[in-house]
């Protein structure tokens, strides 16, 4: 299931599709933290469950969720220095998320190639938070 099959459960407002032209490229990193926490959850579903795996599983579901919900915050910040805690916030949770991935993995090395991927996306979404933060401090 993607974000469209859910009606009425984003946001109203004016996406960057609509804002842009076609040539220019597409950055609405609400909805990519969005369709990155729903691609952890579709991985976390398909990983048996145990002493190990559960409190992991629990974990890394946590940490990538936050990502986005944490930049919902910062994007209705209440001022400069809300929004930068609330960047930080992102990133930090986007850096646990790689380690959580790690950990998985550790538990279960068959799930290495899927990991692979959503960890190399969790890094980008920590270098992008990450450069975020640093344009609020020469702010």
């Amino acid at each position: 299931m993607n974000h469209a099959d859910i009606e009425g459960m984003t946001n109203s407002r004016m996406t960057n599709d609509e804002c842009q032209s076609a040539e220019s490229p597409v950055y609405d990193l609400e909805e990519r933290t969005a369709a990155f926490a729903e691609t952890v959850i579709d991985f976390v579903l398909e990983i048996d469950r145990g002493p190990v795996t559960s409190p992991l599983i629990s974990q890394l579901v946590r940490s990538a969720t936050s990502v986005g919900a944490n930049y919902c915050e910062a994007d209705d910040a209440e001022s400069k220095k809300d929004f930068r805690h609330k960047i930080g916030l992102c990133r930090k949770e986007a850096r646990e998320t790689k380690y959580w991935f790690r950990m998985v993995v550790r538990a279960m090395p068959e799930t290495k190639k899927a990991a692979r991927s959503l960890w190399k996306e969790a890094n980008e979404l920590h270098l992008i938070f990450s450069k975020i933060r640093c344009s609020c401090d020469k702010a």
